[in-house]
C-alpha cells in the first residue's frame, strides 16, 4: 500500500498528510552539497546505508566499463564480428555461437584484477556495521574478491561465481568454468554435452531472486543510498534510486551527471523523478562529479577514515597478489611436470628395439 500511495502521490503532485508528517517536502539538511553530506554524516550518521554501483567501480582495476566512447566495452567489439555489440551478451546469439562470449570471458575473468578503493569502502562500510546491502551490476565477483560477504551482496545482473550446464542444469564451480575458459575451450557439460554458462544474466533472462525478493525490505530501511559509476540506463535496476524513501539521502558519485532526465514516460516506468540535485525542489540529492576511487577516498577523509582505508587496501592487494603469485608458481610447476611426462613418454615410444634384445625376447 505504501508503494501504490508513493506512486500515485508521484504522478498526480500530491502532497499527503502522512508525506507532511515524514517531512517529505523538508531538505534532508541545508547544505546539499558533498561537504554539507560529510559534516551531516559527521554530527549525525547514517546506520543503514545501501550502495548502488556499476562498472565505474572496477575500470581503475583495468576492467573496461560498457559505454564510454572510444574505451567501453561496446566500442572495442569488432574483432569478434558481432552483428551488433549487444549480441555477445543475448542468449540467441549465444546458443547459435558461443565462442565469441567465451573469448571476451578469458579477457575479463575474475581472478586476474585486484579490487579498487571503491570496492574497499564498501568492505569499510561493512565493517563499521553501516552497510545494509550492496547492489551490483557488475559480473567481475570484484566485491567477493574484497571481502564483503554474500548476504550483503545482491548481484543484480548475475556473477561468475557460480555455473551452470543450459542442458541438465548441473552446477559447476568457478574453479572448474576458469580451467576451461583459459585452455580455450567452449565448456560443455560433462554429463549431457551441453554448453555451461556463467550465471550472468544475458538480455532476455530472469534477474536473481534476491533481486525481486530484498529491495523493498531494504529500501524502506535505508538512510543513505550513494550510487557509484553506474549510467543508470538499464532497467529495472535503475529504478531502485526510486525505491528509497523520501527522508533518504542519496548521494551520485559519477564521471557525468546521471539519473535525473526521468521525465515524461520515463518518469511512469521508473515510478518516480529520479535525482533532483538540479532541481530547485532538491531535498536530498547530491552529486560528486568525478571518479568512483576519488569520490570514496575524499568521503573516507572527510569522515576520518583515510588511514584506516589505505590500510585495508595495501594489506588486500599484499594478500591478493601473494596468492596470484603463488597461484601461477604452481600452475607453472604443474606444466613444467605435465611437459616433462610427455617428453619422457614420447622418447619412450621412439626408442629403438637392440636387436639382440629382440633376438632373445624371440627365443
Amino acid at each position: 500500500m505504501d508503494a501504490i500511495r508513493k506512486f500515485f502521490t508521484q504522478k498526480l503532485n500530491l502532497v499527503t498528510t502522512l508525506d507532511e508528517e515524514d517531512g517529505a517536502n523538508k531538505k534532508a539538511f541545508e547544505n546539499l552539497t558533498f561537504e554539507g553530506l560529510c559534516d551531516h554524516w559527521k554530527s549525525k550518521g547514517f546506520k543503514n546505508i545501501i550502495t548502488m554501483v556499476g562498472a565505474g567501480i572496477s575500470t581503475s582495476a583495468g576492467i573496461p566499463d560498457f559505454r564510454s566512447p572510444g574505451s567501453g566495452l561496446y566500442d572495442n567489439l569488432q574483432k569478434y564480428n558481432l552483428p551488433h555489440p549487444s549480441a555477445i551478451f543475448e542468449m540467441d546469439y549465444f546458443e547459435e555461437n558461443p565462442q565469441p562470449f567465451f573469448a571476451l570471458a578469458k579477457e575479463l575473468y575474475p581472478g586476474s584484477f585486484n579490487p579498487t578503493p571503491s570496492h574497499y569502502f564498501v568492505r569499510l562500510l561493512h565493517e563499521k556495521g553501516l552497510l545494509l546491502r550492496h547492489y551490483t551490476q557488475n559480473i567481475d565477483t570484484l566485491e567477493r574478491i574484497a571481502g564483503i560477504p554474500d548476504d550483503k551482496l545482491v548481484e543484480a545482473h548475475g556473477t561468475f561465481f557460480t555455473n551452470h550446464c543450459l542442458g541438465c542444469r548441473k552446477l559447476y564451480s568457478m574453479e572448474w568454468m576458469k580451467e576451461q575458459i583459459f585452455s580455450d575451450s567452449v565448456p560443455t557439460c560433462e554429463e549431457c554435452n551441453s554448453v555451461v554458462k556463467p550465471d550472468i544474466v544475458f538480455f532476455g533472462e530472469n534477474l536473481p531472486e534476491k533481486f525481486y525478493t530484498l529491495p523493498a525490505k531494504d529500501f524502506n530501511k535505508c538512510d543513505l543510498l550513494i550510487i557509484m559509476g553506474t549510467s543508470l540506463e538499464v532497467q529495472p535496476f535503475a529504478s531502485l534510486i526510486d525505491r528509497a524513501g523520501p527522508k533518504c539521502v542519496r548521494l551520485l558519485i559519477n564521471r557525468t551527471k546521471v539519473g535525473n532526465d526521468f521525465g515524461g514516460i520515463g518518469a511512469w516506468f521508473m515510478m518516480g523523478p529520479g535525482l533532483m540535485f538540479d532541481n530547485p525542489k532538491n531535498t536530498r540529492d547530491i552529486a560528486y562529479i568525478g571518479d568512483c576511487d576519488d569520490g570514496c577516498l575524499a568521503l573516507a577523509e572527510a569522515l576520518g577514515w583515510k588511514d584506516e582505508l589505505s590500510e585495508l587496501i595495501k594489506s588486500e592487494h599484499q594478500r591478493l597478489n601473494k596468492e596470484n603469485a603463488d597461484c601461477k608458481e604452481k600452475r607453472a610447476k604443474e606444466k613444467s611436470k605435465t611437459d616433462d611426462d610427455e617428453k619422457e613418454s614420447d622418447e619412450t615410444e621412439e626408442k629403438p628395439v637392440d636387436p639382440k634384445n629382440k633376438e632373445k625376447d624371440a627365443v
